[in-house]
């Protein structure tokens, strides 16, 4: 209607001067209004006649169709129809009433179509959701060649690269003959101000949100919901194990200062050792790789019987008889981080407690030295009871103390049940100063004793350093091998010494005839559980 009279309404208002609504009064004002009308009514009429004159006919018996103008000028219509709805909405019907509307309107909307979507966001809460990493591990061996933008990456304290998609990136996937869509979504927010920053220079804050959208006919729902998103988990699982990159852990120094964050600090485990390089008799590493694999198959035997997944390990013998490679080639051969603890640094149990949680599964806890950790606590303890009292406070001596109760709580107690696929490796030069109760199974399960180098061992030392297998020296070092007492690291050392074979074999051959000691009953190496 608007529309139709605007015309007349122009034609109308031509005529009458700007001067003239100065000089109305009340009277002459009515008399206008009435006459404006008056005049839109004749007008509408006249514009009626006029489209019935030229409205075409289309019937059964005629192919002509509604002309361009027509179909234009209807389409018009409804736009303005919605543009109007839209604005007395907007002034009229409050938010909270419009956004029910919407959202009723688009259930309706999305109740005729046969797709379901689902989102998988970044963040659940504050919380990272492992379902979201999960699924970008998947998809990024599936993303097809011809996609148009790949978005590359390389991870802090990572050596491999990346790939996943770009946002609004779609790719398809099949699973059992379902086609899946998925899509990756980003979307940004206005920065704000970050309180309690410099209004000269404020520091802001931007946020992202990203999540994916998982489309698929909803007939199969129940598929897509049970089946495939374990698939999901199972195939992410695997790739994440190939991705890894070995982490060695220690404590951090600042840990005491309040701040939010890990309580360790991570470097990455770039140690070469593994079984096959390793100075040890054969059938010894034999035995461990054969426990390490029993240990990884028997999840569902731990949860039968009751008990922790984890293991504990202890290695005992003179210093360099090879206990770290030993745990870095254990920690190479499961694919397992490894966190250092060192007792020396603690406070007390309930720290130490607070160590265990933070650790991650499939890990590798080391404690070295624990006979000297444990003397350390010991004389700290004797040390603040021979103070007189309150003179400790001033003296730096701890308040606190970790005690051996602690660490057997540690070790099988409750909290040693918060994780799995855990190995708990001890190391000492004096297994006869250790506490029995440490000793026990179930928190020491096997012992290995790392002894001094055997023939065995040296032949795998002289592939490993001088590329050989035979030699006719080899026989004279392996026969004084047999008394003589030398552990791994000083062999190495000797076989470094110089580049030409001849020289080095006889420099060793000398070191070994220059008595020592007296060659005293030494235990042979082994591993007993």
């Amino acid at each position: 209607m608007l529309a139709t009279t605007t015309p007349f309404l122009d034609r109308t208002l031509r005529h009458i001067k700007p001067q003239t609504f100065a000089s109305f009064s009340l009277s002459k004002s009515s008399k206008l209004l009435h006459h404006l009308l008056h005049s839109v009514t004749v007008g509408k009429k006249q514009q009626q006649q006029m489209d019935t004159a030229r409205k075409p006919t289309f019937n059964a018996n005629n192919n002509q169709c509604p002309s361009a103008k027509l179909i234009f000028s209807a389409a018009a219509s409804v736009a303005t129809t919605a543009m109007l709805i839209r604005s007395v909405a907007k002034d009229f019907v409050p938010l909270e009433l419009r956004d029910y509307i919407f959202f009723k309107i688009k259930n309706l909307i999305l109740s005729f179509r046969s797709e379901i979507t689902l989102v998988i966001e970044e963040f659940d809460g504050l919380n990272e959701n492992l379902l979201y990493k999960a699924a970008e591990l998947y998809l990024e061996p599936t993303i097809p060649p011809d996609t148009k933008r790949i978005k590359l990456a390389l991870p802090k304290r990572q050596g491999k690269i990346s790939f996943s998609l770009e946002s609004n990136e779609e790719i398809v996937d099949n699973f059992n003959g379902v086609q899946v869509k998925w899509r990756l979504v980003s979307k940004n927010f206005p920065p704000k101000n970050i309180p309690g920053s410099d209004p000269y220079n404020p520091l802001l804050l931007t946020t992202e949100a990203r999540f994916f959208e998982l489309s698929f006919h909803k007939k199969h729902k129940e598929t897509i919901l049970n089946n495939y998103m374990q698939h999901i988990l199972e195939i992410s699982k695997d790739l994440e194990e190939k991705k890894k990159t070995l982490k060695l852990f220690t404590l951090k120094p600042d840990r005491y200062s309040g701040r939010i964050g890990d309580m360790w600090q991570a470097l990455n485990l770039d140690h070469p050792a593994t079984f096959q390089t390793l100075a040890m008799d054969s059938d010894l590493k034999r035995k461990i790789t054969l426990d390490l694999d029993r240990f990884m198959k028997r999840k569902e035997y731990y949860k039968r019987v009751g008990k922790a997944w984890k293991r504990g390990y202890l290695l005992f013998g003179p210093p360099g008889t090879g206990k770290s490679s030993l745990i870095a080639a254990m920690a190479n051969y499961l694919n397992f981080d490894v966190y250092d603890l060192e007792l020396t640094e603690i406070k007390g149990d309930s720290e130490l407690r607070q160590l265990l949680i933070s650790t991650g599964n499939k890990s590798i806890i080391v404690v070295e030295d624990i006979d000297c950790s444990l003397e350390f606590q010991d004389r700290l303890a004797q040390t603040r009871a021979m103070m007189p009292q309150g003179l400790h406070r001033h003296m730096q001596v701890p308040q606190q103390q970790m005690t051996l109760s602690g660490l057997l709580n540690f070790i099988d107690g409750l909290w040693s049940s918060c994780g799995d696929e855990r190995i708990i490796v001890f190391t000492t030069n004096h297994k006869d100063r250790l506490d029995p109760a440490l000793l026990r199974p179930g928190r020491i399960d096997v012992q290995i004793h790392m002894s001094y180098i055997t023939p065995c061992g040296f032949k795998m030392l002289a592939s490993n350093y001088l590329g050989i297998t035979e030699h006719p020296q080899l026989l004279e070092i392996e026969e004084l091998l047999k008394t003589t007492k030398v552990t791994p690291a000083e062999v190495g050392e000797l076989l470094m010494k110089d580049e030409g074979t001849e020289k080095v074999l006889q420099g060793l051959i000398q070191f070994l005839q220059t008595p020592l000691s007296d060659a005293a009953a030494e235990p042979q190496p082994g591993m007993s559980q």
